[in-house]
């Protein structure tokens, strides 16, 4: 893994070079994607092009102590921007135009949240590119585990400029986090959206080692391959939009 490591941070800073770019903007959600991305893009473009940030809506005050300790620990710059007015904001006008109660809004408010996010950074990475006069990108923190059942909100987290781990399933993370010596508590803390209220695995229905071992031809139990395969073709329509292209 030490020579993956190597790889992927010759990576980011070949796209760099090739394109004149110099700095990036992250969600640091205080788990271990996120703190294992940064870590990379420190050391491949240096802490003071990397941009972090806390982006809570409604969110656990536990998730943002933790982001301030990845970023402390690797020096870069944290900002702090709640979105939990915008997002209230936005459904009370929804509301004005359509009535609902809280069970049919439950995956709209889940969605809502990581495309909202997603807006802040892009609004930031425009904002900094023309403050600081160099251009910033917008970095994926998706794992390949993640991305294979489409545990990803279109429009949100999967939007992006660079992917540095989407290739990479958990362990694999998890083995980077250690060479990077991402802090233990935030490396094995257990994944979960900091949206639902729910773990990754608990949301999913399966575990991420088996998700693995399934990409890995591995996994022996049927029925969790068959888990695996209904998750899997059920997000099909996130990684891939259909285009009409016209016939010459």
């Amino acid at each position: 893994m030490r020579e993956e490591l190597d790889k992927i941070i010759n990576f980011i800073r070949d796209y760099y070079n090739k394109y004149n770019l110099s700095g990036c903007v992250l969600g640091i959600s205080g788990g271990k994607d996120s703190a294992v991305v940064s870590a990379l893009m420190c050391k491949a473009l240096g802490s003071d092009n990397v941009i972090g940030l806390t982006l809570p809506c409604h969110s656990n005050d536990s998730d943002m102590i933790d982001a301030k300790k990845i970023s402390d620990y690797y020096g870069f710059k944290l900002y702090n921007i709640d979105l939990s007015m915008v997002y209230d904001t936005f459904k009370d006008e929804v509301f004005k135009s359509i009535s609902f109660d809280e069970n049919d809004s439950i995956d709209s408010d889940i969605n809502i949240k990581p495309r909202l996010r997603m807006m802040s950074c892009y609004y930031m990475a425009a904002l900094l590119s023309r403050i600081n006069k160099k251009k910033y990108l917008v970095v994926g923190t998706s794992n390949k585990c993640e991305i294979y059942v489409g545990y990803f909100t279109k429009g949100g987290d999967s939007v992006h400029d660079i992917a540095p781990i989407a290739d990479l399933t958990v362990s694999e993370v998890l083995e980077l986090g250690e060479l990077l010596d991402v802090p233990k508590d935030i490396l094995y803390k257990t994944p979960s959206d900091g949206l639902s209220g729910l773990s990754d695995e608990d949301k999913l229905g399966v575990k991420y080692k088996d998700i693995e071992m399934y990409l890995n031809d591995e996994l022996l139990d049927e029925e969790i391959k068959l888990k695996i395969e209904k998750l899997h073709n059920s997000n099909l329509h996130k990684q891939n939009i259909p285009t009409y292209r016209k016939h010459l």
